[in-house]
């Protein structure tokens, strides 16, 4: 009696695992992912991050086509969103000229916001702020204002903006109004002068 119970467990578990195995590819598991990896340093990033992975991903994943950048509202005003989950993006101060000055781990912690297509603005973002540059992965990021866009590994989902004012690779990463400009609650704060580090 214990025999057959046990290869029906076996056989049930084999089951899940084949079907489960099935979903992701039709061809193999290893090709599915090598995609994901050599698309852009972004989409490879937020593996390490629970909650991110999921959204970040995702918008990774929308760089086959178009992605949406639009607005939201959170305790720093409204601010710029982008892709199906709404996610903050953020712009780095390091950057100079319209082009990325993060890459490596920096790319990795702060996934930039790349799309496959023209990208489309909606709410009060708006289309003529938006641009696209090319990185050295051969990828487009998404602008807004001249200001290269970045996801957070750290933001979850649409409600946090874990990223903002943060010091990290050499610079300070912001949010952006609509108007493209960065909102600096430290100025807000302290009339302006923001802190000197």
């Amino acid at each position: 009696m214990k025999n057959p119970l046990i290869l029906g467990c076996v056989a049930a578990a084999v089951a899940l695992a084949a079907g489960c195995g099935s979903s992701s590819s039709t061809s193999s598991s290893s090709s599915a992912a090598a995609p994901a990896a050599t698309t852009t340093a972004a989409s490879t990033t937020p593996a390490a991050g629970k909650s991110a992975y999921g959204s970040a991903a995702s918008n990774s994943a929308s760089s086959a086509s178009a992605v949406t950048v639009s607005v939201k509202h959170s305790k720093d005003g409204t601010i710029l969103a982008a892709g199906p989950k709404h996610m903050t993006v953020y712009m780095f101060e390091a950057d100079k000229g319209g082009q990325s000055a993060c890459t490596g781990a920096c790319a990795q912690a702060w996934p930039p916001l790349t799309t496959g297509g023209q990208p489309q603005a909606s709410g009060s973002a708006s289309s003529s702020q938006l641009g696209t540059i090319t990185r050295a992965d051969g990828t487009k990021q998404v602008t807004y204002n001249g200001h290269p866009l970045y996801f957070f590994v750290k933001d979850g989902d649409a409600g946090d903006a874990y990223g903002q004012g943060v010091k990290a690779f050499g610079a300070d990463w912001y949010v952006l109004a609509p108007s493209g400009n960065k909102v600096d609650s430290d100025e807000a704060h302290s009339g302006g002068g923001g802190s000197a580090s």
